[in-house]
């Protein structure tokens, strides 16, 4: 067993999720996810500040390093189980709860799941070990798995326009965007390879290109290793503008 494994708190297990189930709440869907750095410990603070939207559902899917964070160690890190009770929060997610049952053929699969319930998938933070898994495809856990099968044409998961003459449903494309807060060691940051790969999200994979991605660049600061510079996650507090932007959330 990990140190993540053997270190964090477990969420309640609560039913496989069915988006078709949920597409007609009226709420409006939130994925939120964090990968392996400390800037994980921003998430609750994320979500407390979305509670006033009664109207929002927050799905949480972590990876196993972000949530060694997340295990009830201080109250600025509170356990999963206390998240997993905050009021708009509606599932949380581990890499584990894939393969919770023994697939069979007609079983829904987790990260297709949450690819259709999602109305965007913000990332924050994104390690410099997901940003490289993410642009070169890679999908070894629960998280990348679902960025990697994401529906980067909205062909794939259309929604209704309504009806024609004839009564039939019309479907247009819907393709909707992966938000991405990279938090990493000023050092990492930059580094090369992470100067490739952050142009292919703001290059080709870009909402402003046709694509599909956004990237909230880091900050400079003194981060939690001790180095100061460029590489500390985006204020959560903006993180948390940004969303109620794209999502066109009102309070009330």
């Amino acid at each position: 067993m990990s140190l993540a494994e053997s270190s964090r708190s477990k969420p309640p297990s609560g039913p496989p999720l069915n988006a078709a189930a949920l597409r007609n709440d009226n709420k409006t869907h939130l994925l939120l996810a964090a990968s392996g750095s400390v800037a994980t410990i921003k998430i609750p603070l994320v979500i407390d500040a979305l509670s006033k939207y009664p109207n929002l559902s927050i799905r949480l899917v972590l990876t196993s390093s972000a949530a060694a964070f997340l295990a009830g160690q201080s109250a600025e890190q509170p356990s999963l189980e206390t998240i997993a009770s905050m009021p708009i929060v509606d599932g949380i997610y581990l890499d584990e709860d894939e393969w919770k049952e023994p697939w069979v053929r007609g079983n829904n699969i987790l990260h297709i799941e949450l690819r259709r319930w999602a109305d965007l998938l913000v990332v924050a933070p994104l390690s410099a070990n997901s940003l490289a898994k993410m642009v070169n495809g890679l999908c070894d856990n629960l998280l990348l798995s679902t960025i990697r099968a994401w529906d980067t044409t909205g062909t794939v998961d259309p929604v209704s326009d309504g009806v024609d003459a004839e009564g039939q449903t019309v479907l247009r494309p819907r393709k909707k965007t992966i938000i991405v807060a990279p938090a990493m060691n000023t050092a990492m940051w930059n580094h090369p390879i992470t100067t490739k790969q952050i142009a292919l999200l703001e290059g080709e994979w870009n909402v402003r290109n046709d694509g599909w991605v956004e990237v909230l660049r880091p900050v400079e600061k003194r981060i939690a290793c001790g180095d100061t510079g460029s590489g500390g996650m985006k204020e959560w507090k903006e993180i948390v503008v940004v969303i109620e932007e794209r999502l066109e959330l009102r309070s009330g």
